[in-house]
């Protein structure tokens, strides 16, 4: 099979689309999925740089989180699914080929409105997204979510979820552009960043009669610590969801104590099959309706056929991206 290949790490000139070993066949309840198209992550740009090795047991030198396509083929014990279902799901690594083999329990269904690559859009940012606001933070009907990054492919996600759920959405952007655009997806209301973080503290106290907000999905990292810190209600609960402006920084913990505030970070990449399964059963259960009545919806930025590779990375690299990439197989 062909599939994206990291033949060095550093610049795009690493990437190539080589004919590499097919993916396993199918024992007991893994399924082997034909893989249409693929989302593009900064994980799959870390990668490549030698900054984020895919955990074990998933190809080191083959890109990919994510994918979309039709069962191919199935284990003995596979119950759930049949040959030619449309599937789209999360993984370890290896996303960008041909043929990706992964437990039955790791993906879900695609609606019909979707298309190949409107689906592979789907699967990191909106669980990502659903798994942070929902199962971690546990967001509820009435409250208030600060999102960071609302540009992004898990920022225009959760402001959807956000607002599925009747709780109210507001964004940053250190861009004015992207807040504009991010405004067809009903935030509540927005603040352009730029280079003073602080600007968020005055924002939210305007915003929230100097109350704060509950949540803080944090898409950007250790620059934003202390707004994100100051911002926050009493009870309120931060989440780390990316590091783009660092991973280190200084913590107050009197606020901390102070508001009795819960921070926590998620990763689905580095977590068990298990918590996998689970997440990807929630998403099936709580997202997938949604996508397929239209209450949310994925938003692409540019689809790529897997021989540009490169140039994909280099878009997404620009941070003109507004929502996801993808990549045709």
């Amino acid at each position: 099979m062909k599939a994206v290949t990291i033949t060095s790490f550093g610049g795009v000139e690493g990437l190539e689309v080589r004919d590499v070993p097919d993916a396993p066949k199918p024992t007991a309840d893994g399924v082997r999925v034909r893989v249409r198209a693929a989302g593009l992550n900064r994980a799959d740009i870390l990668q490549r740089l030698g900054r984020y090795p895919a955990p074990p047991g998933y190809p080191q030198e083959i890109p990919g989180l994510e994918f979309a396509g039709e069962v191919e083929s199935i284990g003995e014990d596979v119950r759930i699914w049949k040959i030619g279902d449309r599937v789209f799901g999360i993984i370890g690594g290896g996303g960008q080929a041909e043929f990706v083999t992964v437990p039955e329990n790791h993906f879900a269904r695609i609606p019909d409105n979707l298309s190949w690559s409107e689906a592979a859009a789907v699967p990191e940012v909106f669980m990502t997204a659903h798994d942070a606001l929902f199962t971690q933070c546990g967001l509820t009907l009435g409250e208030s979510v600060l999102i960071h990054a609302a540009g992004s492919g898990v920022g225009t996600a959760a402001i959807q979820l956000v607002k599925a759920a009747g709780a109210f959405a507001y964004g940053t952007s250190r861009t004015a552009d992207k807040l504009e655009r991010a405004k067809e997806f009903v935030l509540t209301a927005s603040c352009v960043v730029g280079s003073e973080p602080m600007k968020i503290v005055e924002a939210v106290k305007e915003w929230t009669g100097g109350n704060g907000v509950n949540v803080i999905l944090d898409l950007v990292g250790s620059a934003y610590l202390q707004a994100n810190l100051e911002s926050l209600a009493t009870k309120g609960r931060l989440i780390f969801v990316g590091t783009t402006s660092g991973s280190k920084a200084e913590l107050d913990y009197r606020i901390v104590m102070g508001k009795r505030l819960k921070i926590m970070g998620t990763s689905l990449r580095t977590r068990s099959a298990e918590e996998k399964a689970t997440a990807t059963r929630l998403f099936a259960e709580q997202v997938v309706p949604l996508l397929a009545t239209g209450v949310v919806r994925p938003v692409i930025d540019k689809v790529f056929s897997m021989q540009d590779v490169r140039a994909a990375h280099e878009r997404i690299e620009s941070n003109e991206t507004f929502g996801k990439v993808v990549l045709t197989i």
